[in-house]
């Protein structure tokens, strides 16, 4: 694997960097009314944002994965709204890509080129109340009715929900199948039975939106199941391994950009004579907080590259992993170095903290991506077990 951009993946890099520093003008006012900014988001459609994965045969950039993931690490390093950044992420990486891979011919041409131009807003619903880390033990019902499925129950905690124009919910067929009958469908808002709610008062990411979705007795035609019945854990998977590997590269460049204003604050700033990055207690800090960049840097380039293949991965997780807990520690750090201004919204270390937190959260918990990574690592497996193969790939041998 190339670590070194192209000149292609470059510009790009700057050109998204250069956008990003032009949104978020309201942002304070907006992270404490939790509120999206529409105008934004619809810049980022125009300047092809919403269209880096998709094929061009569908009005998009057909961009491969690790150029997706430097491309937003750009959008990130200029964009001070995280909550925006996370939601142009569950939107590409949740809505965009499962129809992409998983989606009939008609559902493409029906969703995609809506969804990269800005006209439509994607959701991806499978958390519900009683099962959160055990995304398939859900109760939503799906029961067929002649060229219909009936879908009933709800789901909470959706990103993007009161926005949201279509949503990809995961059903089951039967609960007593556990996850080998979850099935997947594209439901669109104004179907009769649909409802949204939004209720949930977040800490932080408060400018992407979440929301609770509610189906009752919602007919959904056939020709809008997404994939075969009883594929929705693989459907699952395929998008946990994009959004657990790329929704948080935008997050690298928000590190850069705080450890780049801690440099300098180290600079400008004088404690007893002088500048306070004099002392290995400030420097030594700000040396860590690259280290941890960089970790984050490598293994979210490695799961890019690894997704262009066709092997299992434990990459996605533990970039998954690392950017998160990194970007924890990195925002910390960054108040103890500003100290009691640090504290305030007069710098983005507070807000850039609270934000943070809830990455260890979404997509699975950092727990969860370790359990994952066990079992793909082989530590935790069985018959047929997944090992390590060469370069950290895990590739199934029997027993």
């Amino acid at each position: 694997m190339n670590l070194d951009w192209t000149e292609e993946q470059a510009e790009l890099h700057e050109r998204l960097r250069l956008l990003g520093a032009e949104l978020g003008h309201d942002l304070e006012e907006r992270d404490g009314s939790q509120r999206l900014q529409d105008g934004d988001w619809k810049r980022c459609a125009e300047a092809g944002v919403l269209a880096l994965p998709l094929p061009k045969a569908y009005g998009g950039a057909e961009r491969d994965p690790l150029t997706c993931a430097i491309a937003m690490e750009g959008l990130g390093h200029g964009c001070r709204d995280n909550g925006l950044l996370i939601s142009l992420g569950a939107h590409l990486w949740a809505v965009e890509l499962p129809i992409m891979v998983f989606g009939t011919d008609e559902q493409k041409r029906r969703y995609l080129p809506g969804l990269h131009d800005g006209s439509l807003t994607g959701a991806h619903a499978i958390t519900e109340g009683a099962s959160g880390s055990d995304a398939m033990a859900m109760t939503m019902t799906a029961s067929r009715d002649g060229e219909h499925y009936i879908l009933s129950g709800s789901k909470r905690f959706v990103t993007n929900a009161p926005i949201a124009d279509v949503f990809i919910v995961h059903a089951t067929l039967d609960p007593e199948l556990g996850f080998t009958g979850v099935t997947a469908f594209l439901v669109e808002r104004d179907q009769p039975g649909v409802s949204v709610e939004t209720r949930f008062e977040k800490s932080g990411l408060r400018t992407a939106p979440w929301g609770e979705l509610s189906l009752k007795n919602c007919s959904v035609h056939a020709s809008r199941r997404l994939g075969a019945e009883k594929q929705g854990s693989r459907i699952l998977a395929t998008t946990m391994a994009w959004e657990r590997a790329l929704i948080l590269a935008p997050l690298l460049g928000t590190m850069r950009r705080q450890i780049d204003e801690c440099i300098e604050y180290a600079h400008s700033r004088e404690q007893f004579g002088q500048p306070i990055g004099r002392f290995q207690s400030v420097s030594n800090r700000i040396v860590d907080m690259w280290v941890r960049l960089e970790q984050a840097r490598l293994l979210t380039y490695r799961a890019g590259w690894d997704l262009a293949g066709t092997t299992s991965s434990v990459f996605s997780e533990a970039a998954q992993m690392q950017v998160s807990e990194a970007a924890v520690a990195t925002f910390q750090d960054a108040m103890q170095i500003f100290g009691a201004l640090g504290y305030t919204k007069e710098r983005d270390a507070e807000r850039n903290l609270r934000d943070a937190l809830g990455t260890r959260i979404s997509s699975g918990t950092t727990d969860i991506q370790r359990l994952v990574m066990a079992e793909k690592l082989g530590i935790t497996g069985r018959a047929g077990r997944p090992v390590t193969g060469a370069g950290g790939r895990a590739v199934v041998h029997p027993r």
